[in-house]
């Protein structure tokens, strides 16, 4: 690998007939045929091989984690792999699985198809907690050393002074938005008071329905991009969704799977929307850090208008409202 002084600090660069040699240098003869996949923070592409079948090349977005982060990501899955947890692993090159090209750092992965998870029946979502208790048992030996971890500071206190201090918030909302971000970042505070000392394991980090698919086997992950050390509750909580009464439900059926398993420390439960608040203000300044990347602006068109700062405050203040009932019972 060469040193990370010659590696490339954007996609310019990121041709077709690169990816295709990149992908060749590993000892694959390709078809010619890619196939751009939905991923704004990497670069992924499905590539048809000469021989038929396919594989999966990920190019990681530059100067966003280290070698090391990502050598801990791809060992975290070939763990789960060894524990025939199924997730998709990175292949193996002469022990290498971070590969470079070019000037970019890529890995190769073997193609799984499936479908997004409907998760609408108790048994699908027993099912799914089987499924993170599995993950979450391996995640339980070690820490990561390298990457990140959940926390108020980098997830929320930040990402809020950082959009404020970069114009990104409309003048006619600068005074809502600071006074809000203030309400909600107490508010989060007091709900990890509430919970107090909890397990931090290795996680997901990013369980959501999109990194999951699902085939007549069951669930599979594709996506440990995020992978993170924090509270067992972050992996599930993003399973949840409608009102109070349904995400009781949910919650219930995701644990009874849970359960088998490992056991959740319910003090956790008062994270949940704490976790849910943290994730929506990463997520707008996510999108602004990134809106100088050509795709973002064509991908999320909607972003940075005053129809959506307008929304974003809204869903903020009814998710103050959230924060303040009480927890979750199940």
């Amino acid at each position: 690998m060469q040193d990370d002084t010659e590696l490339k600090h954007d996609y310019t660069g990121l041709t077709p007939d690169l990816v295709l040699a990149a992908i060749e240098s590993a000892g694959f003869e390709t078809s010619g045929r890619l196939l751009a996949l939905n991923s704004y923070e990497n670069r992924v592409y499905r590539c048809e091989l000469e021989e038929g079948g396919a594989v999966v090349a990920k190019f990681y977005r530059p100067d966003r984690w280290s070698n090391a982060a990502i050598a801990e990501e791809h060992a975290f899955a070939l763990e789960l792999l060894a524990q025939e947890i199924p997730v998709v692993a990175p292949l193996v090159f002469d022990g290498e699985t971070l590969l470079q090209y070019g000037g970019y750092r890529f890995s190769l992965y073997p193609l799984r198809g499936g479908r997004w998870p409907d998760l609408e029946t108790r048994e699908d979502l027993n099912w799914m907690g089987r499924f993170i208790a599995r993950i979450h048992n391996v995640g339980r030996s070690k820490l990561f050393e390298h990457r990140q971890q959940i926390e108020i500071k980098r997830m929320g206190e930040e990402p809020a002074a950082w959009l404020q201090q970069q114009g990104f918030i409309p003048s006619h909302l600068q005074e809502a938005y600071s006074t809000l971000a203030v309400d909600l970042l107490a508010e989060i505070r007091a709900a990890f008071e509430r919970c107090g000392n909890y397990n931090v394991i290795r996680l997901h980090g990013d369980c959501h329905r999109s990194n999951i698919l699902w085939t007549d086997d069951g669930p599979h992950f594709v996506d440990l991009d995020d992978c993170c050390n924090g509270p067992a509750i972050q992996d599930l909580w993003m399973l949840l969704s409608g009102d109070r009464q349904e995400m009781t439900g949910q919650l219930c059926d995701l644990l009874e799977g849970y359960e088998e398993f490992a056991e959740l420390d319910m003090k956790e439960l008062n994270l949940i929307e704490a976790l849910r608040t943290l994730r929506m203000m990463h997520y707008a300044a996510w999108l602004a850090r990134r809106w100088d990347d050509p795709a973002f602006p064509l991908a999320f068109p909607w972003f940075n208008t005053n129809a959506y700062w307008e929304e974003h405050v809204l869903e903020l203040r009814e998710q103050l409202s959230r924060l303040q009932e009480p927890v979750l019972v199940v």
